[in-house]
């Protein structure tokens, strides 16, 4: 993206853009709709034959085993076409399940659950979000719980929001479970996996959302009295919070990479119109008013490129300071990918907002973003917040207050 990438990840990165264009786009449904599993199946043996499946895993489970700092330039050639994510098997929330497995699981859970998840063969969900006033944009209010049973745990959870549940082979479960001090497991939320279809798991009502990209929908999903065995425990009991973040600021910022690709598309699309459509006697592209609109959006990529570029490569290096700066990438790049795609619809005039075009359709895809993953709200709260707190321990240090004033109204640390 904004900066050169070795070999061979650039030309991966030129395998996937030549696919998406090529393989990927002549086949995407009618805007707003849902493709069809055969068709993923059949465009996702042709993405593994093209050398482009599955990037961000390592080859010895179906993958390109692309660098995380890496992603973003590839993620972004993926996401040009809103259905290219899902046939290379880099959509949420397989590959934030995807990749956490990868890091924590243990090798008999990496058999039966990731390699076929890396391979295409099933979908997975990851089980977080409840209804209120349980667990959603503040994972501490996590309500669905676990107690502890001869060899295992006995779940009731009720879950909604469950991200790709219809239809996937497994759930990664998040639910709070008691200290248990003769096994030495302390309180706090446990990683359960368990399979869709185990005794006590219920798919329940679906709730339907306004984007359609996701395959599996977003239903309640219910486990009443469901026991699992120990082997289903995903790390270590109590430590279900820490592995979150382990999932989630690679995740939110990965929804960046896919969504900034969808807008890089979008600009396309507006600035083919205007440089094709008449107005008043002049090219649209040469209007102020357009080209104020198509500036913004060129500016508003630049931007997001670089705060990607700049948190993928702090993920791998710093995962707890990259997980901090992926909620400031999360906010500023849903907000800029928004502008980006209403300023397309915009140019576009009517057509924009008919399925002629499919803007409409990427407009209900990425408004979601700004909640999804975490509301905007909360990561600016978050954000605020740690701000506050380096610059408490800052002046705490010795370093002067720079707001402060005398009893006359005069400044104490300017010049005199």
């Amino acid at each position: 993206m904004t900066g050169a990438l070795p070999e061979p990840y650039e030309a991966l990165r030129l395998r996937t853009r030549a696919f998406i264009r090529d393989v990927v786009i002549p086949a995407e449904p009618k805007p707003g709709t849902t493709l069809r599993d055969s068709t993923r199946f059949a465009l996702m043996q042709r993405a593994k034959d093209a050398g482009v499946f599955a990037p961000h895993l390592a080859p010895e489970y179906g993958g390109q085993g692309v660098p995380l700092e890496h992603w973003p330039a590839i993620f972004t050639e993926a996401g040009y076409s809103p259905i290219g994510p899902a046939v290379l098997n880099c959509m949420a929330p397989d590959e934030g399940n995807m990749h956490m497995l990868e890091l924590i699981a243990t090798d008999a859970q990496k058999e039966r659950y990731l390699r076929p998840l890396g391979e295409g063969a099933v979908r997975s969900c990851f089980g977080m979000t409840e209804p209120h006033p349980g667990a959603g944009s503040d994972p501490r209010a996590l309500r669905s719980s676990a107690e502890r049973v001869a060899g295992g745990w006995r779940i009731n959870a009720h879950k909604r929001f469950i991200s790709g549940a219809e239809g996937a082979a497994y759930c990664i479960l998040m639910v709070r479970t008691p200290a248990v001090p003769d096994e030495g497991f302390p309180e706090g939320a446990t990683m359960l996996l368990v399979d869709m279809d185990h005794p006590g798991v219920r798919v329940g009502n679906p709730i339907n959302a306004i984007d359609t990209v996701i395959a599996g929908g977003h239903p309640h999903v219910y486990f009443e009295d469901c026991v699992v065995g120990d082997d289903a425990v995903l790390g270590a009991p109590g430590e279900g919070f820490a592995y979150a973040q382990v999932r989630l600021g690679p995740a939110r910022l990965t929804h960046c990479m896919r969504w900034l690709g969808l807008a890089k598309r979008a600009q396309d699309v507006a600035l083919d119109r205007a440089a094709n459509r008449e107005l008043f006697g002049s090219p649209l592209r040469g209007l102020g008013v357009a080209q104020d609109m198509l500036a913004q959006s060129e500016i508003d990529i630049a931007t997001s490129e670089a705060i990607i570029d700049r948190t993928a490569e702090l993920l791998d290096r710093d995962p707890d300071a990259g997980a901090a700066l992926s909620g400031v990438a999360k906010v500023h790049c849903s907000d800029a990918i928004g502008r980006i795609i209403d300023r397309a619809i915009q140019i576009c005039g009517g057509d924009g907002v008919t399925d002629a075009l499919p803007l409409a359709s990427y407009a209900n895809e990425v408004r979601p973003f700004r909640i999804y993953d975490g509301s905007n709200e909360t990561h600016k709260w978050a954000i605020a917040k740690r701000a506050s707190s380096r610059r408490r321990r800052e002046v705490e240090a010795g370093a002067p207050r720079l707001d402060a004033v005398d009893e006359h109204g005069a400044d104490t640390w300017g010049a005199r």
